[in-house]
């Protein structure tokens, strides 16, 4: 059974930090690249981060460049994202997604709830 359970959200100041995780299950986690997206109140889910099956490259939205760091830990099948300097306009719900190479396969988690308020 495929499984992405996001963990790591909660409520924070402006300006500090959160970590958030994505433990995967139940297919072969180092053969998809693997993505954070995030759906603030009232606006659709939009891309956040993004790093390829190797972690050699990563991408990120403009809007989080410089202040979001995704990694993964392939023999640990993980996704994380570290968030500094966080904005009230990062409240939002986390999620990572899996996307498998060449296929159309693509996995969800259920989320993870980010709040940065003071």
């Amino acid at each position: 059974q495929v499984q992405l359970v996001e963990s790591g959200g909660d409520l924070v100041q402006p300006g500090g930090s959160l970590r958030l995780s994505c433990a995967a299950s139940g297919f072969t986690f180092h053969y998809y690249v693997m993505k954070w997206y995030r759906q603030r109140p009232g606006l659709e889910r939009e891309f956040v981060a993004g790093v390829t099956i190797d972690g050699g490259r990563k991408n990120y939205a403009e809007s989080v460049k410089g202040r979001f760091t995704i990694s993964r830990d392939n023999r640990r099948k993980t996704l994380s994202l570290q968030m500094d300097n966080l904005k009230v306009d990062d409240t939002a719900v986390y999620y990572c997604k899996a996307e498998g190479m060449g296929t159309d396969t693509e996995y969800w988690g259920r989320g993870t709830q980010v709040t940065v308020s003071s």
